[in-house]
């Protein structure tokens, strides 16, 4: 939403469904991409004696073995609580089974770890999830499933992993793209519309099988549920089912006949098919099964032509619909195969699909003006691509995750006791945990559950556009049913007692501002509930990683795996205690965000005021113990000869020993950073009585650790920090250097220089050490599937670039820098932040010679038409290529590119665009208003056909399957309604009227950004800031 003013509003569709949810009056947010996209392989799942979790639940027994927890399909939609899904299914007439469930190696089996080896993409999504778009690129070939196996394991760490892409099975466009579209229609959130879209991109045709799946999550197979609660799904009609629940009452999937493929035009009818989602026994373990029909009955059906193997009655809790383009030789090449079918409440008893294909481009369009309006700013269309398919891939890895630890742990009375062994393998001090919600993953398919610090980050874009569901995220993790009750926020599966960075404030505070700038909602009652949580997680923090009562914290992990000389999670060989700077540096960032936290609600309640000194003092505290130490302690975490933080590791007393590595570790200092504004502090009186008494009595400290208490810096500002102006100045000379930190796509994780000079320790003979390593790991630490000394990390590079806005908005234009160093092109921090943003979209863009850094120069992924706008967004990347490395879905963290996009795409240079010292500044500025032509514009519309023949169109889909390409010339064209079905000329006109007020806010946030001082329109987004009224 664009505020005009302060006070127009104009409600898009998508906004008024979001509103209509948050006040509860219609529930938009019931049905939506709630399946996982593994469910095996999980903890959840493990119910080994040894933990092995990869082992126990394969792909292989996922088709055969009924889960316990959840579920997993392919572009899958359930309700809230995972009780009825449908998903879909494929076949190519070469598989030995159906293609139900994206493949990948597990941990053991890939050489860098777990990695999907599939071609999926999530296109589009809206929050209500009333509209949605998923891609997967189906092989006419036999699936090389023992290939990936065979080859990844023969490779070592020290090669790139071998993908789907590396085997030739895209040879000569020998695949499907099958694009599968989910909506709802207006005003009835119980109803869905899906329609897939199949095009043979080969030179031959080839057949296709279309099975979509309509199930129930398995709950009544572990004795915890009545009979006669178990649910059906029974075929009441030639193409209808009606699936029946005790909590969601009747739901009918009503069945399109699709147009025919072959040489008789005939329509290919949908054959409903149901068995039990029951565990088939007897194929896995030569037992007896419980049922006649058992979950892989489809397989048997379909592939082996076991016609048994299905219920003949029409009955069962798992049905599918049974689509066959296999009439000649299948889909023609060009053509496409479609299928149609509804899944709601209602029964209607056929499926009128002129009004289906309405609803559905309607659904698309609606997509279109809610993404325009919420970054309504001029940018490219490529920049705008990325950041939309980035929000969409947020929205997608939604996931309903359960989990009860008694349950788990103690087994079901349904079934046989779990090994005793496995109470004591994991988690064992996490009893308390019930959980059951739908929570943003990390990634789709490699992080199918929530790990603490991921989530924090993926707050920030998802408050871009539903900030209802960030909160929501957010408050869960400090309830009573996932906080522990020390205050220990709970990390990850594999172990909830590990110890993430505490950006859970951060996070907090960021969203909170983010929505009251975006949406013109102050939403104090989340502010202050999160806030009373973290005061038990930071005093957990204060009491279990200071160990000594030094101020200086241990932390452990702290989520970069292998950033350290030695296992941070083990004790050193070393012995002793490692004192982190990193761990250090983030509860001077965790203290700061409390302080800032505690000033935004002493403005409407003043106890607050007292919460904040505290605050303020233990900042101060911690870092003077980071920075000076005296008498009998050990050395401090700065280093004054190279100008640079490092662990140490200390004996007690004056035994301490520096490790001289440049990392991240050194640069986390820098988050702890936080401008105070004077009328804040002014409106204070309490507040600012104790500060100006700790100034008076304790001098010292405050001289070291306050930037000036004199001198204030730009708009009368103070400054905290952790890093005075000159510590600053040196540790930005390493971090801007690109012989060093700086890459041509961000702010890399290990210094360059470790390249040539690793770091070695030898302790009793074995050698520890730390050398430069750009791309994957080469090591099998922290399950060798992500590495921290040299890639670089989406989340730490929006970290660095707000610190940078910080301090620029302390000392405005009087602090210049070298960027990059010894380039001799000076800059203010306000623009070296932005060039740091310009540098990581680069990882996306399309550069002159028209390659994405990400794709690592394949010619497929970067000039294919098939293949060239659709993205892939990586955990981590090159730290000198940019190409994308780890989990390829990572749309949590690395998500934060659509925030970055959104506050300076519009003046975004081309990767290789040439920079001279001279020229850096206006470019930033003033090039972007020669290059703009059509403000006052809207976007235009192409509108697909809706015509019953579809399906028989190749033309069709050049037009809508990759949607955005050829769909406007940015922003400024009118939206054509014309041909909808929900055409209302009055509102046409008021909408009309709306985009011109929104075309003058963009006029006027570009006059803003042509002001010198423009970096700092950031700061109502970082500071607590007085109220403008």
């Amino acid at each position: 939403m664009v505020l005009i003013d302060g006070q127009r509003e104009y409600l898009t569709d998508e906004e008024r469904r979001l509103k209509e949810d948050r006040e509860r009056t219609k529930y938009w947010k019931k049905w939506g991409p709630y399946v996982a996209e593994r469910q095996w392989a999980t903890v959840r799942e493990d119910y080994s004696p040894d933990g092995d979790a990869w082992s126990h639940f394969t792909h292989d027994h996922a088709r055969a073995r009924a889960f316990r927890w959840g579920e997993d399909g392919i572009a899958g939609v359930s309700d809230t609580h995972g009780l009825q899904n449908i998903a879909f299914a494929f076949w190519n007439e070469k598989d030995d089974f159906l293609k139900e469930r994206l493949f990948g190696l597990s941990n053991p089996q890939g050489n860098h770890g777990e990695s999907i080896k599939e071609c999926h993409f999530h296109l589009d999504n809206t929050p209500t999830h009333s509209y949605m778009k998923y891609l997967y690129k189906y092989p006419q070939r036999r699936f090389p499933y023992e290939d990936l196996v065979q080859e990844n394991a023969r490779r070592s760490r020290d090669v790139p992993e071998y993908n789907l892409i590396d085997t030739g099975i895209f040879d000569e466009d020998r695949y499907f793209d099958i694009f599968i579209e989910t909506a709802k229609p207006s005003d009835d959130p119980e109803t869905l519309l899906f329609r897939v879209t199949a095009y043979n991109r080969g030179p031959e045709p080839a057949p296709l099988h279309i099975v979509p799946h309509l199930w129930f999550r398995n709950t009544w197979s572990w004795g915890r549920e009545p009979p006669e609660k178990k649910p059906s799904i029974q075929k009441v009609g030639e193409t209808t089912a009606c699936a029946k629940h005790w909590k969601l009452g009747d739901r009918y999937m009503q069945l399109s006949p699709s147009p025919g493929v072959g040489p008789s035009g005939q329509d290919v009818m949908p054959q409903l098919i149901f068995t039990e989602n029951e565990t088939n026994f007897e194929t896995l373990y030569n037992g007896t099964n419980k049922m006649s029909h058992v979950k892989d009955a489809f397989h048997k059906l379909i592939v082996d032509d076991e016609i048994k193997a299905v219920n003949p009655r029409g009955t069962g809790t798992k049905s599918a619909a049974w689509y066959a383009f296999d009439e000649g030789d299948g889909v023609a090449p060009g053509e496409c195969a479609v299928v149609r079918f509804t899944v709601g409440p209602k029964y209607e008893g056929f499926v009128d699909e002129e009004l289906f294909d309405d609803i559905m481009e309607q659904k698309k369009s609606e997509a279109d003006e809610f993404y325009h309006r919420i970054s309504p700013m001029p940018m490219s269309e490529d920049l705008r691509n990325v950041q939309r398919q980035a929000l969409s891939g947020m929205l997608w890895c939604k996931q309903f995750y359960h989990f009860i630890w008694d349950e788990w742990a103690n087994g079901d009375p349904g079934n046989p006791p779990p090994p005793a062994s496995r109470k004591n393998i994991r988690n064992t001090q996490w009893k308390h945990l019930h959980l059951d919600d739908i929570l943003s993953m990390p990634d789709s398919w490699e992080y199918p559950f929530f790990a603490a610090w991921d989530t924090a980050f993926h707050c920030l874009p998802l408050a871009m556009v539903d900030p209802d569901f960030a909160k929501k995220q957010l408050d869960l993790f400090t309830r009573e049913w996932y906080m522990h009750p020390n205050g220990q926020l709970s990390a990850y599966e594999w172990n909830f007692g590990d110890v993430n960075p505490p950006v859970h404030a951060w996070a907090t505070f960021r969203v909170f501002k983010m929505e009251r700038k975006m949406y013109g909602r102050e939403d104090l009652d989340f502010l202050e509930r999160v806030f009373q949580k973290l005061l038990l997680n930071f005093t957990w923090w204060v009491n279990r990683k200071d160990s000594e009562g030094k101020n200086v914290f241990e932390g452990g992990f702290l989520g970069m795996d292998n950033v350290g000389v030695f296992n941070r999670s083990d004790p050193l060989p070393t012995g002793g205690v490692l004192e982190q700077a990193d761990s250090t540096g983030w509860m001077g960032f965790y203290s700061l965000c409390m302080l800032n936290m505690a000033l935004e609600m002493a403005k409407h309640r003043r106890t607050y005021e007292d919460i904040a000194s505290k605050f303020f003092e233990h900042f101060l505290m911690i870092s003077d113990a980071m920075q000076f130490r005296t008498g009998s302690d050990s050395q401090p975490l700065w280093n004054e000869q190279d100008g640079f933080y490092y662990d140490a590791i200390s004996w007690g007393g004056p035994w301490s020993r520096q490790m001289p590595v440049r990392s991240l570790v050194g640069l986390v200092p820098l988050f702890a950073t936080l401008t105070l504004e004077p009328q804040v502090i002014d409106r204070f009186p309490a507040f600012k009585k104790r500060m100006m008494w700790f100034v008076e009595n304790r001098k010292e400290l405050v001289q070291r650790n306050i930037a000036s208490m004199h001198r204030r810096g730009k708009g009368d500002r103070l400054l905290l920090s952790l890093v005075s102006e000159e510590r600053l100045r040196r540790i930005l000379k390493y971090m801007l250097d690109e012989g060093e930190f700086l890459s041509g796509h961000g702010i890399r994780s290990l210094s360059k220089y470790h390249e040539a000079h690793p770091y070695e320790w030898d302790v009793n003979g074995q050698k520890y050490g730390v050398s430069y390593i750009p791309g994957d790991s080469n090591s099998g630490l922290f399950g060798g599937n992500s590495n921290w000394r040299g890639p670089i990390w989406m989340a730490m590079n929006f970290l660095l670039v707000e610190s940078l806005l910080r301090f620029y908005m302390f000392y405005g234009n009087s602090l210049q820098v070298e960027c990059p160093t010894d380039s001799g092109d000076t800059m203010h921090l306000g623009h070296v932040a932005e060039e740091v943003q310009h540098r990581l979209q680069h990882l996306f863009t399309r550069g002159d010679d028209g390659r994405r850094a990400i794709n690592a120069g394949n010619d497929m992924l970067d000039y294919d038409p098939n293949w060239k706008d659709n993205l892939w967004f990586h955990e981590f990347f090159h730290g000198d290529s940019g190409r994308g490395l780890g989990a390829s879905h990572q749309c949590g963290w690395t998500g934060l590119i659509a925030k970055m996009i959104q506050d300076t795409g519009t003046n975004c240079r081309l990767p290789q665009t040439p920079r001279t010292p001279s020229a850096a500044a206006a470019h930033y500025f003033d090039d972007i208003f020669s290059r703009q032509k059509n403000v006052g514009k809207r976007h235009h519309l192409r509108r697909s056909s809706t015509n019953r023949s579809i399906g028989m169109r190749s033309d069709w889909g050049e037009e809508t399957e990759n949607g955005d390409a050829e769909s406007g010339n940015g922003f400024g064209e009118k939206i054509d309604r014309t041909g909808s079905v929900y055409f209302d000329e009055a509102a046409i006109k008021e909408k009309e009227k709306v985009d011109k007020d929104v075309a003058k806010y963009v006029q006027d946030q570009l006059e803003r950004m042509r002001h010198p001082d423009a970096s700092d329109r950031y700061g109502d987004e970082l500071e607590a800031q007085l109220d403008e009224k």
